[in-house]
């Protein structure tokens, strides 16, 4: 299981939602299925849904693998 918190601890170089999401499209790759989002991403272009968005992308790449 992949906690939005321990990306963000993990990965403390990321300072922007797109980097958010492409960091999380990498950890789907790595086999995990479930993705749980225990805080709200702190960068100043996070938008209304991001829970929305970065659960599509976690499923996009869990559905193609």
């Amino acid at each position: 299981m992949i906690w939005l918190s321990e990306i963000l601890l993990e990965r403390h170089e990321i300072e922007s939602f797109d980097e958010l999401v492409d960091a999380v499209r990498e950890k789907a790759a790595g086999g995990d299925m479930f993705f749980r989002m225990d805080i709200k991403p702190p960068f100043h272009d996070t938008p209304d849904n991001w829970e929305d968005r970065l659960e599509a992308v976690f499923t996009e790449v869990i559905d193609n693998r």
